[in-house]
């Protein structure tokens, strides 16, 4: 291929070299590694407590921090919710697993693999019957054994029938 010019080349070398770093980016930080599964709907009576659990699936391979992690620069896994018209009475995470990777010298406190987190409602004596759909919020940084992906959200969507008295 012939250039007309030094600076064709350049602009053509440019080209080449942004979309080759927008690629291994994407390769760093466009990798799936945990899915949550959609919430099954729930529902329940005024004046009553709600369970939903929300499952989580890493990739094999990675982890991520607990939601209690051992050193204050770890991101812990933090699941929130936009409850209304409920009241969130808790969030109840698993046990997590201690592990020891190269990137860290003492153990830390993981979740692996496919585990639960399990969040508590109550329906208030007011809240208006039928279906409706809460918002919450999974943040997470999941890491392998040698290097971590940048932090991410994931929404998590909870179907919810509030039945009539």
């Amino acid at each position: 291929m012939a250039f007309k010019s030094c600076s064709q080349a350049a602009r053509l070398m440019a080209a080449f070299l942004l979309l080759s770093s927008a690629c291994i980016m994407k390769g760093q930080t466009g990798v799936q590694v945990l899915t949550v599964a959609a919430p099954p709907r729930i529902s329940g009576a005024r004046n009553s407590i709600l369970v939903a659990p929300v499952t989580v699936q890493l990739r094999k391979g990675y982890h991520v921090n607990s939601n209690t992690p051992e050193d204050e620069y770890l991101i812990p896994l933090a699941l929130s919710w936009d409850a209304a018209p409920l009241e969130l009475q808790q969030i109840i995470y698993p046990k997590a697993s201690r592990a020891k990777f190269s990137f860290s010298e003492k153990m830390l406190s993981v979740y692996a693999g496919t585990f639960d987190i399990i969040s508590r409602f109550r329906v208030p004596a007011g809240a208006p019957a039928g279906p409706l759909v809460i918002s919450g919020r999974l943040r997470y940084q999941a890491c392998n054994d040698t290097m971590c992906l940048p932090p991410r959200n994931v929404e998590v969507r909870l179907p919810v029938e509030i039945r009539p008295d």
